[in-house]
């Protein structure tokens, strides 16, 4: 029996009916990096594969599933796609390697590594992958050099929207239940373990992709209790969500909307204990210029600013008034946002909005535009922010579907260190429903959103059968791009902008890298890479020596 090993780039997709050609020679750390690279191979016969990862350092390995993408590209998607862009099976989700691999002949399949070193770990290392199938056995390694620095801190805000009510439709728990609880941490803890530092929370069941008149269950954290004379309100559950978020590693309060998606001209679905029972008070039925829900949302941040100063978290919260409005939508938005301003105008807000005169009216202090908008934002707001979803899928912005080379999504560490961000945002860590969340959907066969996004778009974790998360390919390449980030920042720490911004386009020919134009060989990255980690550690060994 004969088996072909081949050390292969975390940048590389590897299909099962064709060879990978992005090799990967050797890797270059700090310590508290997460670097990874994957070992692929093909057997010429029908067999069960054993899989031994040795390494002197920390190591998880994991196999990799395919899941299948209906839609895997919109008809306008660009040329900058894998397999066309077509309707396929496509590598996506890591589930922690525990036994033997099935390899079928001729097929090729490969393990990913995540190389975890820590604090003491500097020095030359090497990484050998075993394959063991009958009285076959073949190797593969690469040397990992692990510098004598520690990465930094991450400085970036960032949020991917976490959907608790996915987790208790999904795993069929109650609401807040102990069991949801459990689930909940965990899912907040692999987002954090990936860059996630900023939660979104929900005081009120989020009014995000839900169809007009429709709902989503509900996962309000505020307890309400209608009276005669007005509304209190419990902080039980809200206290509860924090300690556990702060435990995981959360920085950052993102607090849910509190006004309707697409124009601000509802409120979102609000429950109440009343004289009748546990009903809803508010919802699409209910105006957002209301009277009387302008009169509970006094009420309300009345208990909540105190609330949130005494718990000691104020500082850290951030509040939306409503996603994604238009320019249909500027008036209903700005009559929305004035009421926030006096109610909440000691906090930042933030949406994800893509005109330039929501901004420069006032209307919110921290806009989020596409990406394909930066440049209309760029050196004309306090805070420059960004965000993709399925919309940006031409012009070779980044993105991440299935259907999308790593690189693509890889690169935005460097452009959100040039174009100097300071927050990123996505919609979707883990929304497992059909769009307008009319449906429950199961993202390991059904990775579309019911045919409305690209497969790839709503989520970038599994659930596990164990109530934990399987993070995804496209997950684990976002974080390298944040590390990218995170060293850039530290190297400038330590040396300058200019020294930073000769390393990265050293090896490139372009001028100039933007959201459109940037390098489209993996090779530069795994090399740019390798240059800033060097420059880190010598810099912080001259540094450390004055």
């Amino acid at each position: 029996m004969n088996i072909q090993i081949l050390p292969v780039s975390s940048l590389e997709k590897v299909f099962r009916d064709e060879q990978p050609n992005a090799y990967i020679k050797d890797m270059t750390l700090l310590c508290g990096e997460r670097g990874s690279l994957q070992f692929a191979f093909c057997a010429d016969e029908d067999a069960p594969v054993s899989v031994c990862v040795t390494s002197g350092l920390p190591v998880n390995v994991f196999k990799i599933r395919e899941v299948y993408a209906g839609l895997a590209s919109y008809e306008d998607t660009d040329e900058f796609v894998l397999r066309g862009g077509q309707s396929g099976m496509y590598p996506d989700v890591l589930i922690p390697l525990t036994e033997s691999l099935c390899v079928k002949k001729g097929e090729w399949y490969s393990v990913w590594v995540e190389i975890c070193p820590e604090n003491g770990c500097a020095g030359q290392h090497t990484v050998t992958c075993s394959l063991i199938a009958q009285e076959t056995t073949v190797r593969a390694s690469i040397p990992v050099c692990v510098v004598p620095a520690v990465l930094a801190e991450q400085k970036l805000i960032c949020t991917h929207w976490f959907h608790s009510d996915c987790l208790h439709s999904y795993y069929k728990v109650p609401v807040f239940s102990e069991e949801y609880w459990r689930i909940t941490e965990n899912f907040v803890k692999t987002a954090v373990e990936h860059g996630i530092n900023f939660l979104l929370t929900p005081l009120f069941t989020p009014p995000l992709d839900t169809a007009v008149g429709g709902e989503r269950p509900t996962v309000q954290l505020v307890d309400v209790t209608k009276k005669r004379s007005g509304y209190t309100f419990g902080f039980e559950k809200l206290d509860r969500w924090i300690d556990m978020a702060l435990r995981c590693g959360v920085q950052y309060f993102e607090m849910s909307h509190l006004f309707t998606q697409w124009g601000a001209k509802a409120a979102p679905k609000i429950m109440a204990h009343t004289a009748s029972g546990y009903r809803q008070i508010f919802g699409w039925h209910t105006n957002a210029a209301s009277k009387s829900y302008n009169d509970f949302l006094e009420q309300f941040a009345a208990a909540l600013i105190p609330w949130l100063k005494e718990k000691g978290i104020a500082d850290r919260c951030r509040f939306h008034t409503s996603d994604e409005p238009g320019d249909d939508h500027y008036y209903s938005y700005r009559r929305a946002a004035k009421k926030m301003q006096e109610l909440f105008g000691e906090f930042d807000s933030l949406d994800a909005l893509s005109e330039l005169r929501f901004y420069k009216n006032g209307l919110v202090r921290t806009p989020v535009p596409e990406e394909g908008k930066i440049e209309k934002f760029k050196d004309k707001t306090d805070e420059l922010w960004t965000y993709f979803c399925c919309g940006q899928h031409r012009d070779h912005l980044p993105n991440r579907f299935f259907c999308m080379p790593h690189l693509r999504s890889r690169v935005m560490g460097v452009l959100l260190y040039l174009y100097d961000v300071k927050g990123f945002l996505h919609w979707g860590y883990n929304f497992w429903y059909s769009q307008y969340s009319v449906r429950e959907i199961d993202p390991y066969t059904e990775s579309d959103a019911g045919g409305a996004f690209p497969s790839g778009d709503s989520y970038q974790v599994y659930p596990a059968p164990d109530g934990t998360a399987f993070a995804s390919l496209r997950f684990k390449v976002f974080r390298d791009a944040l590390q990218d980030l995170r060293l850039m920042q530290q190297l400038e720490s330590l040396t300058d902008r200019k020294t930073v911004e000769k390393i990265i386009f050293k090896g490139s020919k372009k001028k100039k890298i933007t959201f459109t134009d940037y390098p489209l060989d993996g090779v530069w990255y795994e090399e740019l890479h390798t240059r800033l980690a060097s420059a880190v550690a010598f810099y912080a060994a001259n540094s450390s020596e004055e």
